[in-house]
């Protein structure tokens, strides 16, 4: 018997994943989430994007925990670093499922794989309830991590993303408080991008 999601999802929502590796060890990473009906009508489903660490493991394993957190700095190094943990669930996190993973569909766009995954709630648990409040510099580090994780897939324009980028930093600047400062400065040193 499948657990329910402890969160209304809709569109695609940004989360972390946990994935056990082959030395016994957790996995950190981005992971957006399509709301049913985006690329399977009634289940929640992922995608990933080349052979990464998650792929793998996906793959291997068919499993994983999606967690939901607030905290920026977070977000940027578990989508642009390489991040590992003995546990499986994020201290960070406010609520964490557990998920069960199957392949819906393979493809490959301009030389990539792409793999759509249906996830199933195997046991859900909320670590916390919070009245969330985002400034537009949290949105702003969000965006700039998507496009900063794509910089190295063909089928995107590095040009045009490290626009988005530039972009991004002036309204983390403007809006954004110390962490979401502090994430942009990280984003910056992972992947070489220099201040606008």
């Amino acid at each position: 018997m499948s657990a329910s999601w402890p969160v209304a999802l809709s569109g695609v929502t940004e989360s972390i994943v946990t994935t056990l590796g082959p030395k016994h060890r957790y996995n950190v990473a981005a992971l957006g989430l399509y709301a049913p009906g985006r690329l399977s009508p009634e289940a929640v489903t992922a995608r990933t994007w080349g052979r990464t660490r998650t792929w793998r493991n996906f793959t291997e394993r068919q499993c994983g925990f999606v967690q939901f957190i607030g905290d920026p700095v977070v977000f940027v190094d578990a989508a642009l670093d390489i991040c590992e943990q003995d546990d499986p669930v994020l201290e960070s996190a406010n609520a964490w499922v557990e998920v069960s993973v199957e392949k819906l569909r393979s493809r490959e766009r301009d030389g990539t794989q792409v793999v759509d995954w249906k996830l199933v709630p195997v046991q859900t648990e909320i670590e916390r309830t919070v009245v969330p409040t985002y400034n537009r510099g949290y949105g702003a580090v969000v965006e700039a991590t998507v496009a900063a994780s794509r910089l190295d897939v063909d089928a995107y324009d590095t040009d045009t993303l490290r626009r988005r980028i530039e972009y991004c930093e002036s309204v983390v600047d403007r809006c954004g408080g110390p962490r979401e400062r502090e994430a942009f400065g990280r984003l910056r040193e992972l992947v070489a991008v220099e201040p606008s």
